[in-house]
């Protein structure tokens, strides 16, 4: 038989894999779910699993049927494209690379099966384009293999350096909290070490007979008010032990904020005008959401402490209001002071990586496109005027393990917490919590 038979052959057999293609695809299914060594499949649909093989077959009829060598090799370059393909949505859908091979494999021989059946129905099929055939089916399969292959540890490799790189991330952010808790401890010890100096002071002074009523009596409340102190620094630590280890739990009920607020704030004003300090409360009369009120408190009156503490004139404002965008509910507490603000240097660890923060947040806020709706923004919550000597610090020891507490508890509560604060002005803490919860 001549060339051009032999060619003609090798098309009618591709135009015979062409009409059987859909019994081919059924076929091959068949074998991959009947293989035990093969379970992937079975969790994907069929036009999944099929994927880019009708592509890769269509291909090769035509590079069977391409009548000179720039037709063969364009076809021949598009099947080794969707074999490639096909090897990235193996990897997608969480195959691992012999299960790939495998279906290969059980390909080919579906292939080979529909050449045999067309060589019994044309028994005068000259054997030139049998052979022509059979070696084209064998390359199109070795070929799908390697590049499904290929792909597919091209994709594994930039998995690795990827979880290779998140695990340097992961290892560099453990190192910066253990930092920051070394510095907390340090705080903390610091602290201690203060509040029993004023402890062991004002009892040494109480032991000695020649002292005066008077003193006696100073030396008194210098004694209580260390002891208060100190069971509160305890207090403290044993909360961020609990939260650290994850003996916390949030217990989520509906609760009035408004009135959680206010009821809180209320004994401290009393506290505030000590200091002759104002503590002013605004916001809706009522605001229902969901939540833990004990934790709610506990953010609310270490930010309030600490604001009290900072600050020297002035006072502090503490503001409660509900935000509703079509993304999500939310309601937000802010508290701010009239306090000397924060310089880089002056905050410890955990507000600079606060503000730091939410300096980000609001660059990349702004940077959102102006079609989008300012309902669906956070503004940045303004600072109210310093009105404190800017010499004077944010007060006593003990503000870093107060806002780690704070920090562990809006974790807790699925809230974030934003810093905002500058030299001259005062500084303002925003937590913003969702006003319900997915159960």
């Amino acid at each position: 038989m001549s060339a051009d038979e032999s060619s003609s052959q090798v098309q009618a057999i591709a135009a015979y894999l062409a009409r059987r293609q859909a019994d081919i695809l059924r076929r091959w299914h068949a074998l991959v779910d009947g293989d035990p060594e093969l379970s992937t499949a079975s969790s994907i649909s069929r036009a999944q699993f099929y994927d880019h093989i009708p592509q890769v077959l269509d291909a090769f009829e035509r590079r069977l049927c391409a009548r000179n060598e720039g037709d063969k090799q364009e076809a021949k370059a598009e099947e080794k494209r969707s074999a490639a393909e096909h090897g990235l949505h193996r990897w997608q859908q969480g195959y691992n690379q012999l299960e790939t091979m495998r279906e290969w494999a059980h390909l080919q021989m579906c292939l080979l099966e529909e050449l045999e059946r067309y060589t019994t129905e044309n028994r005068d099929a000259d054997a030139t384009a049998l052979r022509l055939a059979r070696h084209a089916l064998a390359r199109l399969c070795g070929d799908g293999v390697c590049e499904s292959a290929a792909r597919y540890g091209r994709l594994q490799q930039l998995e690795a350096a990827s979880r290779v790189r998140d695990l340097q991330h992961a290892l560099e952010q453990l190192q910066t909290l253990e930092r920051e808790r070394a510095e907390r401890l340090r705080e903390a010890a610091h602290d201690l070490r203060s509040s029993v100096g004023v402890v062991r002071m004002a009892a040494e002074v109480l032991d000695r007979s020649s002292v005066s009523e008077a003193a006696r009596a100073q030396m008194s409340q210098a004694l209580q008010r260390g002891t208060v102190s100190l069971r509160d620094l305890l207090t403290d630590l044993m909360d961020l032990a609990r939260l650290e280890a994850g003996h916390e739990r949030r217990n989520l009920v509906g609760f009035d904020a408004a009135q959680t607020l206010r009821e809180f704030c209320e004994p401290l004003r009393a506290l505030a005008a000590q200091r002759n300090l104002f503590l002013r409360t605004e916001g809706p009369e009522q605001l229902i959401v969901e939540g833990d009120p004990p934790k709610v408190q506990r953010i609310a009156q270490n930010l309030v402490l600490n604001a009290l503490k900072a600050t020297r004139e002035g006072g502090v404002r503490v503001t409660w209001e509900e935000r509703t965008s079509a993304e999500r509910e939310q309601w937000i507490l802010c508290v701010q002071d009239t306090g000397p603000g924060l310089t880089a240097g002056s905050a410890a660890p955990l507000e600079r990586a606060l503000k730091h923060a939410t300096e980000e947040s609001q660059e990349v806020e702004s940077s959102a496109p102006a079609s989008e709706s300012a309902s669906q923004r956070l503004d940045p919550a303004p600072t109210l005027p310093s009105r404190s000597p800017a010499e004077e610090s944010r007060g006593p020891g003990g503000e870093g393990i107060g806002l780690s507490i704070v920090k562990r508890l809006c974790e807790l509560l699925d809230a974030s917490i934003e810093l905002e604060t500058s030299p001259g002005a005062g500084t303002t803490f925003r937590v913003i919590f969702p006003r319900r919860y997915q159960t």
